[in-house]
């Protein structure tokens, strides 16, 4: 196995319908600006009200793969 380095950031999605489609809002827009996503992890789940009505929101560790430039 080849040593690697990866890079954990935190982002947070929302979604009006569930805490697992918070999450999935999260990782696909993470996924469209960064390269070898590998891992992600749950930090944290919310509920945030907006005049009344419910909206989840799901914190999430993702880790991807650094690449150093050649």
């Amino acid at each position: 196995m080849s040593e690697s380095v990866y890079k954990i950031i935190e982002v947070v999605g929302t979604s009006p319908e569930s805490w697992e489609k918070a999450a999935a809002n999260a990782i696909e827009t993470a996924s469209r600006h960064l390269q070898d996503l590998r891992v992600g992890e749950v930090a944290a789940m919310d509920i945030h009200l907006e005049d009344g009505k419910i909206m989840y929101r799901t914190k999430l560790k993702l880790s991807f793969k650094y690449h150093e430039d050649i």
